[in-house]
C-alpha cells in the first residue's frame, strides 16, 4: 500500500517549491518589448538605459513628446553634464533626466507628478517606452494592431 502521509508531504512540497515557475521563458507572444523593461524606484521614478549616447536619446524623447501630445517646457543641461528636460502633459508635469553613463550609453530618468504628491508610474513607463520605440524606429502610431 502507498504510504499517503509520506505523498500528500510530496505533493505539497512539490507545489510550495514550484510557486511563480509557471510564467518562467514565456512571453506573450507580441514580439514587443514593453513595461517589462522599465524599472520603477519605490518613490514612483521610472527609469531605463539604453545603449544610445545622451544626444539622440534627446532627440528620441522630444519626437516622442510632439508624438504624445507632450508640451516641452524647459531644455537645460545641468551642471553635472546631464540633460533635464520639463514638459507638461494634462494635469501632470514630466520631469525627464539623460545622464551619459557612457559615449553610447544613456540612463533615462522620468518622473510624472499629478499635483504636488502623487506620482503617475504609468505615465512615465509609457513615455519610456514610447521613447525606446522611437529609438528603434517603429513609433506605435505606425505598428499594426496586435
Amino acid at each position: 500500500m502507498v504510504n499517503r502521509p509520506g505523498l500528500v508531504v510530496l505533493m505539497l512540497a512539490a507545489t510550495l517549491l514550484s510557486q511563480g515557475c509557471a510564467s518562467l521563458g514565456l512571453s506573450d507572444g507580441s514580439g514587443t518589448t514593453g513595461a517589462r523593461d522599465v524599472n520603477f524606484t519605490l518613490d514612483g521614478v521610472a527609469y531605463r538605459t539604453f545603449g544610445a549616447p545622451v544626444d539622440s536619446m534627446r532627440r528620441a524623447t522630444l519626437t516622442t513628446f510632439k508624438r504624445m501630445d507632450i508640451a516641452l517646457k524647459t531644455d537645460d543641461l545641468k551642471e553635472d553634464g546631464c540633460r533635464e528636460l520639463v514638459a507638461s502633459a494634462g494635469d501632470r508635469t514630466i520631469y525627464v533626466e539623460l545622464e551619459k553613463l557612457t559615449e553610447r550609453t544613456t540612463r533615462m530618468r522620468i518622473i510624472a507628478k499629478h499635483g504636488w504628491m502623487w506620482r503617475d508610474r504609468t505615465a512615465a513607463g509609457e513615455i519610456i517606452v514610447q521613447t525606446g520605440r522611437t529609438l528603434d524606429g517603429t513609433p506605435a502610431v505606425m505598428q499594426r494592431a496586435r
